[in-house]
């Protein structure tokens, strides 16, 4: 293995959006760091099952569903 290509490896705290917090080893920041999330699994709808919303872009979706409405999705 090379020498001085690898970035450091120590340990950091993650501060969860709810005040809860772990300990765990990352690459990011210093050493004692914290790294506080925006987005995690308490608060995600793709985690905690809640009401996600279809975002149409420039009518893609529409367009999407106008051409296969024939197929009974």
């Amino acid at each position: 293995m090379k020498a001085d290509i690898h970035p450091n490896y120590h340990f950091i705290e993650v501060k969860l959006t709810d005040g809860t917090s772990y300990r765990t080893r990352s690459t990011y920041g210093a050493e004692g760091q914290t790294l506080q999330l925006d987005v995690d699994p308490t608060t995600h709808p793709a985690w905690t099952g809640g009401s996600q919303r279809l975002m149409d872009t420039g009518g893609r979706v529409s367009k999407f569903k106008k051409k296969y409405e024939g197929l009974g999705f």
